[in-house]
């Protein structure tokens, strides 16, 4: 007796992602350490010079683009692979730039912007890495509590499907009366256990990661998005869905012969 299961591919998705974000998280942090590592410009004040000749002057121009120029390297280096895993490598640095810490710190940083890197370019580009930072960090958590909950449904369909084919083993016409009402009973159990996990992955999708803040991911959000290309929308559900009509069929074979034997 077989009963199609789409949980252990749901496992080897998490565990996927999982590594994908845990990558993107530690390039995030790389990023942020080098963009600390660099100088500031002066203020304007303290950045203007007067020359006999040519009037006012800002000194350490070149420098600026120079560190504006470092930071949009640095970010090529690290953010933007793992910014681009679903999208095209042909697209611009600055759009990844935009899309990953804001369009004002991407006309900032872009070439042909005579921006200084001043202290507070600098504040908003660490701000906005810390807040991608923050974000991995609760995809994370929201990826161990799908891993968790993932482990619990798997244990039980194991559990039931492994009962089944021991059964299966053993046809219905060589077990007496007593046995096949045992048999319809264990069914029944294999049912309830059926349901059981059915209304604790409802009410784990209807949790999030933080439940006494703004900061969590609503399961029902991530489920959609983590198995997109699967052939079901909710593993669990559809494998138990699934498996409690095995054990519904079973029940009315069995009580078919529970009646010829009456």
């Amino acid at each position: 007796m077989t009963v199609t299961t789409h949980i252990e591919s749901a496992q080897s998705r998490v565990r996927a992602e999982r590594e994908a974000v845990e990558r993107k998280r530690e390039a995030v942090e790389t990023f942020a350490e080098r963009v600390a590592d660099l100088s500031t410009d002066p203020t304007p004040s303290a950045a203007a010079g007067v020359t006999a000749t040519a009037g006012p002057r800002r000194h350490g121009e070149s420098g600026a683009a120079d560190r504006c120029r470092t930071v949009r390297t640095a970010f090529a280096e690290t953010i933007r692979p793992h910014s681009l895993d679903d999208t095209d490598d042909s697209e611009p640095l600055l759009s990844t730039i935009r899309a990953e810490l804001t369009d004002g710190i991407a006309v900032a940083l872009a070439p042909t912007t005579d921006v200084p890197f001043s202290a507070e370019l600098k504040k908003a580009i660490v701000a906005e890495t810390h807040a991608r930072r923050v974000e991995a960090e609760t995809l994370v958590a929201a990826l161990d509590r799908e891993r968790s909950a993932l482990g619990d449904a798997a244990s039980t369909v194991e559990a039931v499907t492994g009962r089944l084919a021991d059964a299966d083993e053993t046809p219905l016409t060589d077990l007496g009366f007593d046995a096949l009402r045992v048999r319809h009973e264990t069914l029944a159990t294999h049912r309830d256990r059926c349901r059981d996990l059915a209304h604790r992955r409802q009410a784990f999708l209807d949790e999030s990661t933080a439940p006494n803040s703004g900061a969590g991911i609503d399961h029902r959000t991530l489920v959609p998005c983590l198995y997109a290309d699967f052939p079901v929308d909710h593993p669990v559900l559809s494998t138990v869905a699934r498996l409690d009509a095995v054990c519904l069929n079973c029940q009315r074979a069995v009580r078919d012969h529970l009646v010829r034997r009456a």
